[in-house]
């Protein structure tokens, strides 16, 4: 799936653990890729390690400057998707607009944000 063709709308999923909890298994190593995926939304309740551009997460700073970048094919967007970021390409789009929606996001990556917002009302616009 290319960015600029139907991205899904963000769906809200429940927390069942605690953010430190998470982090916990993430630097054990013990965490599976459901757990990563289950996750909560993008930087909610979440600070990055020191500080970080805009209050953003590394991992949201993270989709940010992935999505930024171009693809030669879906295909290769997608496997890039599950081995750089760790998540499924459903849960990458999913991150990602509510990431458009975070004010955070917009101070940290402005151009990205705006484009990516630009392209995400334009499908909305032919859908409708």
């Amino acid at each position: 799936m290319s960015s600029t063709e139907g991205d899904p709308e963000p769906v809200s999923e429940p927390v069942s653990e605690s953010d430190s909890e998470r982090e916990s298994e993430r630097e054990s190593g013990s965490e599976s890729v459901s757990e990563r995926e289950r996750g909560s939304e993008p930087g909610a309740g979440r600070a990055s390690v020191g500080g970080g551009a805009a209050g953003l997460s590394d991992e949201d700073r993270a989709v940010l400057s992935f999505a930024a970048r171009g693809w030669p094919s879906s295909g290769e967007k997608e496997r890039a998707v599950r081995e750089q970021l760790g998540m499924s390409p459903v849960r990458y789009y999913q991150y990602l607009n509510a990431l458009l929606d975070d004010p955070r996001a917009s101070e940290f990556d402005p151009v990205t944000v705006n484009r990516l917002r630009r392209i995400r009302q334009s499908n909305r616009d032919r859908t409708h």
